[in-house]
């Protein structure tokens, strides 16, 4: 199969019809074999019915995936990765505003050009400006700051992976904003961008907030720290632990040296107890000994888990 196209969705039921309709056009006029494979996420409209309508009407390009509740967007993408059985599996946002039409384009960026990954850069977005290009374009930047991957939309819905891309990562939470990053981490260099087109929204309403930022901001130091520590977290709250505690070693050691040498000298002092400074190196050494102790029941936890060696192997000769 060449397409596996993959849409998440919640309570876009009006929209279904027009798009399926679109993409079967757009794909069959370039004489790709597909599949679109919906995954309702808890809608609580007739989305699942117009699914079942659309079954019906498109046989075997047709396949549904409803969950008991909203779980959120990534848990419906990484759910529809796992079934996804074309060798380009793109992925489109249910709302109309993410085009088919840039489907043929970025199916031959990754079958032509070997991209494992292209993302699309919504140039000219149909969006409100304080409450949304702003603080997509400030976000935006952060994450290209952090990460490095110089892509100008990580959070745009419409997306192209090689097959063996999507097979070899892992999304939950609200981790979708990252995929490019996580494929990065797992070894999939080669990641490319497109410009594609941005619709203003024909039916309902947008279902994310300005929480959703915050949430982002929160979402990428879990990315960030679990790619590096994610299996030796020793090696972060081990260092960090050795260090505050040294701190407080030091400046306890530097308190008692003073004493002595007052005491020695016949030189009146407060006690060692009346000084705050006291206090401060025994809370860096409770401290640091209680980080160095988290790295070491990260140590236990990790070995003890089931995919500690889990690798992707590209090749075998």
């Amino acid at each position: 199969m060449d397409i596996s196209v993959v849409i998440p969705l919640y309570n876009e039921a009006e929209s279904l019809p027009e798009l399926t309709e679109w993409i079967n056009s757009v794909i069959t006029s370039n004489n790709f074999s597909y599949e679109i494979i919906f995954v309702d996420d808890g809608s609580n409209d007739n989305s699942w019915q117009v699914i079942s309508e659309l079954k019906e009407k498109y046989k075997d390009n047709i396949k549904g995936i409803s969950f008991l509740r909203n779980y959120g967007k990534s848990p419906a993408l990484h759910t529809g990765f796992q079934v996804a059985q074309g060798d380009v599996v793109i992925t489109l946002d249910a709302d109309l505003q993410d085009s088919p039409d840039e489907i043929p384009a970025l199916y031959q960026m990754i079958k032509n050009e070997n991209f494992d990954l292209v993302s699309g850069w919504k140039k000219i977005r149909h969006d409100p400006v304080l409450s949304k290009n702003i603080p997509s374009k400030l976000f935006n930047f952060i994450v290209r700051i952090f990460t490095g991957i110089k892509l100008h939309d990580f959070n745009c819905g419409i997306k192209a992976y090689k097959n063996k891309v999507v097979k070899s990562i892992e999304i939950y939470g609200e981790m979708h904003r990252y995929i490019p990053v996580i494929a990065q981490q797992a070894g999939f260099l080669k990641i490319g961008e497109k410009i594609v087109e941005h619709r203003k929204r024909k039916f309902g309403y947008t279902k994310f907030g300005l929480n959703r930022y915050v949430n982002g901001y929160l979402d990428l130091l879990t990315v960030l720290f679990i790619s590096k520590f994610g299996k030796k977290p020793m090696h972060f709250f081990g260092v960090l632990g050795t260090i505050v505690f040294l701190v407080g070693f030091f400046s306890a050691l530097y308190i008692g040296i003073h004493k002595i040498i007052a005491v020695c000298n016949h030189i009146a002092l407060e006690r060692i107890t009346q000084s705050p400074f006291f206090y401060i190196a025994l809370m860096c050494m409770i401290l640091g000994s209680l980080l160095f102790l988290t790295g070491f029941l990260g140590e236990l936890i990790s070995r003890s888990s089931s995919d500690r060696n889990s690798y992707y192997i590209d090749k075998k000769i």
